[in-house]
């Protein structure tokens, strides 16, 4: 039964190796994944649009080299020492462009870990020539790390991530809806992410389940 206003339950992403949709637009960047630990200079950069699967793939390899996953955002508060006893992921990158502290832990970590024999997955939204980050060596070091790049949907590939995005809030929606959002929206991860967002509002706002003629309100609220 498809969730009420009075059932507003927790997001719980699902992160598994298992519930990874594989499509063209993302089948590299899991077979480099699955390329671990034989990755070149034992470091891997994932590079792709949000809700492209970067931190579901950080997850997967996390869970497989018993690494642990923090957002580069972190990092300044972190043991640098004590966080490089494993394999690290660190997602986000160029967020921390501007912050100093969190650059020089960074380029602490990235020479750290490799030197303890351990591996490192970094996830960004962008190539590192279009990173704003200030410390020159730190960005020739990520440069020097073999990229895989997760590319725009296909529209199976939407469909799943549609899904998943509902499924994560334990939400059912109609048999219709699905494929009314993937004719109606742009073909990206962040328009998915952003009609199931307002559809899981408005939803529970009005006490009643998700439906074609819901999201078609919706939708038309959401278009400029």
């Amino acid at each position: 039964m498809a969730r009420q206003l009075s059932f507003d339950l927790p997001v719980r992403k699902a992160l598994e190796r298992e519930d990874f949709f594989v499509a063209p637009a993302n089948a590299l960047a899991l077979a480099m994944i699955d390329a671990w630990p034989g990755w070149p200079g034992s470091k891997l950069l994932l590079i792709g649009p949000p809700a492209s699967g970067k931190t579901h793939l950080a997850h997967v390899w996390a869970e497989r080299a018993g690494a642990r996953v923090i957002a580069a955002s972190a990092l300044r508060h972190e043991d640098i020492p004590a966080l490089v006893t494993a394999p690290v992921a660190v997602e986000d990158v160029p967020d921390i462009g501007g912050d100093a502290a969190a650059e020089q832990a960074l380029f602490h970590l990235h020479n750290l870990v490799l030197a303890e024999g351990h591996s490192l997955l970094m996830t960004a939204d962008r190539p590192p020539a279009r990173w704003p980050l200030t410390l020159p060596d730190l960005l020739s070091r990520a440069a020097g790390a073999q990229a895989a790049t997760l590319e725009p949907p296909d529209d199976a590939l939407l469909v799943a991530v549609l899904a998943k995005l509902f499924a994560d809030r334990q939400i059912v929606p109609g048999p219709d809806v699905i494929p009314y959002l993937v004719r109606r929206i742009d073909r990206s991860f962040a328009s998915a992410r952003a009609a199931v967002d307002a559809l899981d509002a408005q939803s529970l706002a009005e006490g009643r389940a998700v439906t074609r003629p819901l999201a078609a309100r919706v939708l038309d609220s959401l278009e400029p």
